[in-house]
């Protein structure tokens, strides 16, 4: 069996990469790793670790280009079996264009490894239900939701080739990309700190930053929160916003509503805080306090410093 996995290769190597790259290697089989954009060729290498047979970087291809990469990677899979994606927003991007090109079935959002009848399983009605669905063709796309598969370490560095392939002219341009400021971007988060109206307002923010330092976690907020400019857009989590799936999701002051469960029911576990024991939040909640956030975050934040100065 022959997988291919494509990453962003713009800087970084993020948790998902090593998740696709996982998820490929349990598939069976070896794995090409294609790439474009700027990287360190000694990044690319470490993910033979997760299992990645060899890497190729295009450099003749900008890593944000998404129509001459879904055209490359065209290029790139005659025999293959299965070509994997991060179901993030390059991969839904990519992945489509991918699938009328190659005429192949697209699973997009899978959340497990293909079962015995070689259906997979996904996420659908917004994370509410899951689903079981197959492809018929004779290769299959799978978009892999974050945070869906441990990356697991299986082997050593790989070669990496670095090409220049143009792919000719492009109808879309990009003019420019504005990268979300903090030091943890909210898809790669595992642990997210969120609030919503029930703060009063945007100069109370500070203990929600102090709380998130406190465990080495992501800020986040509720869309009304963005629209009125307490907070910047990119820490909009919803189904409107960035969908996202870490380990733990603190949501202090948010009611619940349903588009916002749908971005962040994917998460581990969910905490919520609010004054209201009638938010419809507490029955998507794994543990919840009913009580004045300006009184419970502080003592929690204070509690936390105190656990790991007793480490």
């Amino acid at each position: 069996m022959k997988n291919l996995v494509y990453i962003n290769g713009n800087g970084h190597l993020s948790k998902a990469a090593f998740e696709v790259v996982t998820y490929a290697k349990k598939l069976g089989g070896s794995v090409t790793v294609l790439a474009s954009g700027k990287m360190d060729s000694s990044l690319l290498s470490s993910l033979g670790a997760y299992g990645a047979t060899e890497v190729v970087i295009n450099r003749g291809i900008r890593g944000n280009d998404d129509q001459q990469i879904a055209a490359w990677i065209a290029t790139k899979a005659t025999g293959v079996d299965n070509i994997i994606f991060s179901h993030d927003f390059q991969g839904k991007a990519i992945a489509p264009r991918l699938s009328v090109r190659l005429k192949a079935g697209l699973i997009a959002g899978a959340v497990s490894l293909p079962e015995a009848d070689g259906s997979v399983k996904v996420n659908v009605f917004s994370g509410k239900a899951f689903g079981f669905v197959k492809a018929h063709s004779a290769q299959r796309i799978i978009s892999l939701l974050p945070n869906s598969i441990a990356p697991e370490e299986s082997g050593t560095s790989c070669p990496v080739a670095e090409i220049t392939e143009e792919m000719g002219a492009t109808t879309v341009r990009v003019l420019s990309v504005k990268k979300p400021e903090g030091a943890i971007p909210l898809p790669e988060a595992e642990l997210v700190v969120s609030a919503g109206r029930g703060l009063k307002g945007p100069e109370h923010w500070g203990m929600i930053e102090s709380l998130a330092n406190s465990l080495g976690a992501a800020t986040a907020c509720s869309r009304p929160v963005a629209d009125i400019g307490w907070r910047p857009h990119h820490e909009h989590v919803g189904q409107t916003g960035v969908a996202i799936r870490p380990n733990l999701y603190i949501a202090v002051g948010i009611s619940g509503a349903i588009q916002h469960l749908a971005g962040v029911n994917g998460s581990k576990v969910i905490v919520v805080v609010n004054t209201d024991a009638e938010a419809p939040f507490f029955k998507a909640a794994d543990y919840g306090v009913v009580g004045d956030a300006f009184e419970v975050i502080p003592k929690l934040t204070e509690a936390i410093h105190k656990f790991k100065a007793a480490q």
